[in-house]
């Protein structure tokens, strides 16, 4: 009887650790989303083509497709989704439903809220400096974070998705630099601090992206060691938001452009808002 007593202690000391666990994950989830809406600016300037004059030209017709004369200028963007996460190989994705909201502030960080809908559920979130995931909100699957390979790696994301879907805040300027690859792709190059990440977007005639490209630091292999690898994403159902082009479609993954590429990841955007402009 004794024994019981004490597995059920121990089951009962268990779970409280978890949801424990799990509410001051979600605490600092809200924390790190507060920060980063925080910096968006009170008085945005308006966008003028000719802030973007002296780039490249695919560059410029970028900004000058994504945005429109006038806009405010407002680098923090929060995108809500649905979609498909793959919790598999590309032979075999497993595809699962997912619901998402992220906040993005580059260069500062982000954060991706995101929940599996059906079979086992799996939810958590993934930052500038944690990846954190559970099954059925408690029980972790996966920590990690803290260490320069998740930062590095992390930091190459969300420059890559501020192409996507918030191009104000690349704007030429401190931390911010642009090059020409060809005709139709240009490279903007984000520092920050000691971080350093290049990314590549290809325009079409009229300066939509159609695709963005980038090293990525990703343990993403076989060999699982982190290393410098092909990361893409190809976007489509561009609309206007604010006074920007944004796309609501987009697909991910690992070793884009190769024959081991598949994406992973699927969204289906359902809004895009800027803190602090609402109204």
């Amino acid at each position: 009887m004794n024994f019981v007593y004490a597995f059920i202690a121990a089951l009962a000391l268990g779970l409280a650790f978890l949801v424990v666990l799990s509410l001051l994950d979600r605490r600092a989830d809200r924390a790190e989303w507060e920060r980063l809406a925080a910096l968006q600016p009170e008085e945005p300037v308006l966008f003028d083509p000719q802030m973007v004059a002296e780039l490249p030209e695919p560059a410029r017709r970028y900004f000058n497709f994504t945005i429109r004369p006038e806009t405010p200028l407002l680098p923090v963007a929060v995108i809500e989704m649905t979609g498909r996460f793959s919790l598999g190989t590309k032979e075999d994705p497993r595809y699962r439903p997912m619901e998402a909201r992220q906040i993005l502030a580059v260069p500062e960080g982000f954060v991706w809220a995101m929940r599996t809908r059906g079979g086992m559920p799996v939810s958590g979130s993934d930052s500038g400096s944690w990846t954190r995931f559970r099954i059925f909100g408690l029980v972790p699957v996966g920590r990690l974070g803290g260490d320069p390979d998740h930062t590095r790696s992390a930091f190459g994301r969300y420059v890559a998705e501020a192409t996507i879907w918030a191009p104000a805040a690349l704007m030429p300027g401190p931390g911010v630099r642009w090059s020409a690859v060809d005709a139709d792709t240009a490279r903007v190059t984000v520092t920050h601090g000691k971080l350093e990440q290049a990314v590549d977007i290809t325009v079409d005639a009229e300066g939509r992206p159609a695709e963005v490209s980038f090293q990525r630091w990703s343990d993403a292999n076989p060999d699982k060691v982190h290393r410098l690898q092909p990361f893409g994403a190809v976007m489509s159902d561009f609309r206007d938001v604010g006074g920007y082009r944004l796309p609501f479609r987009v697909e991910a993954g690992n070793m884009f452009g190769t024959d081991a590429y598949f994406p992973f990841f699927i969204a289906d955007v359902t809004e895009i808002r800027f803190p602090g402009a609402e109204g």
